[in-house]
C-alpha cells in the first residue's frame, strides 16, 4: 500500500508546493508516519524533500534572491543542526508518556510522536488562520525567521510554514518567492540530513528503496507540472481539506495509533 500512497502523495504535494502555501514535507511526513516510526519517517521525508527541491532549483534558479538566502538561509542551517541533534536525542531515548488498552491491543504515546503531532497541527493551522496572514515582517527579522524555521525543520521536517510566513511578506514576486524558498529549503535539508545520517537506520532505506525512488520520480513530475502551472490561483478549499487531514494524522500520532 505504501508503494501507491506515498508516491501519489509526493506527486500532488509537489504540484501544490508551487502555487499554494503548502510544502512537500508538510504533507508527505504524516503519510510516511503511517508506515514508518516517526524518526525514520522524518529522515525518509527529508530525502524526497531534498532531491525534489534540487530538481526544482534547476527549473527556477535564475529567480533566486541571494541576499534573502544569505540572511535567512545561514541562520536556518545553524538552527537545523540544533533541531536535528534534539531529534537524535529524543529518538534514541524514547520516553513513553502514557499507554492504554483498546480492543485488547496496547497503544503507547511517546514524547517524540506527541511533539511531532503538536508541531504538525500548529504548522497546518498557520497556513489557514487569517491572523497569521495579516502579520507584516521586516527584512530586519529575517534572521529570527531563519532560526525558527531551521530549528523546526531539523526537529520535525516542518520548515515550510514558518519560512513562507516570513518570505511571503517581503513583496517578492511569485517566481522569486518560489525560487528563494526552494534554495533555503535545500540548505536546511543538507544540514539536517547530515545529522540524521549519524543515527539513521539505513536498513529502512534499503528496504524502502522502491518507495523512495517512486516518490522522488513522482515529486519530480509534480514539480515540472507545478512550474508550468505557476499562476495566481485560489486553493482555499483544498488548503482546509489538507489541513484537516494532517490534523487527523497528527491526533493519531499523539494518541499512539500511528508509530
Amino acid at each position: 500500500m505504501s508503494l501507491i500512497i506515498i508516491p501519489l502523495t509526493a506527486f500532488f504535494a509537489s504540484i501544490l508546493t508551487f502555487f499554494s502555501g503548502f510544502g512537500l514535507g508538510t504533507i508527505l511526513l504524516p503519510i510516511f508516519t503511517m508506515f514508518y516510526p516517526a524518526p525514520i519517517a522524518v529522515g525518509l521525508t527529508a530525502i524526497v524533500h531534498f532531491l525534489n527541491n534540487s530538481f526544482k532549483i534547476g527549473l527556477v534558479y535564475k529567480n533566486i534572491n541571494w541576499q534573502v538566502v544569505l540572511k535567512f538561509g545561514v541562520p536556518s542551517l545553524i538552527a537545523a543542526l540544533a533541531g536535528s541533534f534534539l531529534l537524535k536525542e529524543i529518538s534514541t531515548n524514547s520516553i513513553i508518556l502514557f499507554s492504554y488498552n483498546l480492543n485488547n491491543h496496547i497503544f503507547y504515546g511517546s514524547l517524540i510522536n506527541f511533539m511531532m503531532g503538536i508541531l504538525i497541527i500548529f504548522f497546518s493551522l498557520v497556513e489557514v488562520i487569517p491572523f497569521f496572514k495579516k502579520i507584516t515582517i521586516s527584512q530586519n527579522y529575517l534572521g529570527i525567521g531563519g532560526l525558527l524555521s531551521g530549528f523546526f525543520g531539523g526537529l520535525s521536517g516542518h520548515q515550510g510554514a514558518l519560512r513562507s510566513s516570513f518570505l511571503v511578506r517581503l513583496n517578492l514576486n511569485k517566481e522569486v518567492f518560489v525560487a528563494t524558498g526552494t534554495c533555503i529549503a535545500c540548505i536546511v535539508d543538507l544540514g539536517r540530513m547530515t545529522i540524521y545520517a549519524m543515527t539513521f537506520n539505513f536498513s529502512y532505506l534499503k528496504e524502502s528503496s522502491s518507495v523512495i525512488s517512486l516518490a522522488v520520480l513522482c515529486a519530480f513530475l509534480g514539480a515540472f507540472i507545478g512550474n508550468k502551472l505557476l499562476k495566481k490561483t485560489t486553493l482555499s478549499f483544498l488548503k482546509w481539506f489538507v489541513t484537516s487531514f494532517m490534523i487527523m494524522i497528527a491526533l493519531f500520532m499523539i494518541c499512539g495509533l500511528i508509530n
